[in-house]
């Protein structure tokens, strides 16, 4: 075990949160806003002394993790298993259109990670693809890692890292924009820090 501090860190807002507007992993792009949060953030996560930046190939993640790899002067990794939840044919939709092709899936969904959009993915296959990068930084010797990628992707994540029982992962709410949460790891597992912790104003 050589991985002992892991946060995972959303991306700064984008033009489609401000229409909210569903993204999946449709490629939008960071608003004003959004690099604003970044910036604010990026002290913040300095002071938690990574020595590894991954980020989601999505550029809403990449270009918030920009942010960082400049504030700490550190190269950025890029891994496309970061990435968001596909989310098939509800992608640009908003809710209250996807609940009109389909009343009550929104929230069905959310409420089961077993359960995919059409054509698009479940959180438990999301939580998978990334806690193959968690596993590849542990084996690779970091010590303390941040991942800058998706609310949807850190709300599968963080669960099943803890070993909680799919029953339980509704527990952890959404992530707000530029929002992280940490994640610390001892002997008997990884425990939960803090989360959806933000930057002073």
């Amino acid at each position: 075990m050589t991985l002992t501090q892991l946060v995972l860190w959303r991306h700064g807002e984008t033009d489609y949160n401000a229409a909210q507007r569903m993204q999946g992993q449709l490629d939008s792009q960071l608003t004003a806003t959004g690099l604003r949060q970044a910036r604010r953030a990026a002290p913040w996560l300095a002071e938690l002394k990574p020595d590894v930046l991954v980020a989601s190939d999505l550029s809403r993640a990449g270009d918030t993790a920009a942010v960082l790899a400049a504030e700490i002067g550190m190269p950025l990794r890029i891994d496309k298993r970061l990435r968001e939840t596909h989310l098939g044919a509800w992608q640009g939709l908003t809710h209250a259109e996807v609940e009109a092709l389909r009343p009550g899936g929104v929230q069905s969904w959310r409420e089961n990670p077993q359960l995919a959009p059409p054509g698009g993915e479940t959180r438990v296959e999301v939580a998978g693809r990334a806690a193959q990068v968690v596993a590849e930084l542990d084996a690779a010797g970091h010590r303390s890692a941040v991942l800058c990628t998706h609310g949807g992707l850190i709300a599968g994540l963080t669960p099943l890292l803890l070993g909680l029982p799919m029953s339980g992962w509704t527990v952890f709410g959404g992530i707000s924009n530029c929002h992280w949460t940490v994640l610390i790891r001892r002997s008997s597992g990884w425990r939960l820090f803090s989360y959806n912790t933000a930057a002073p104003v």
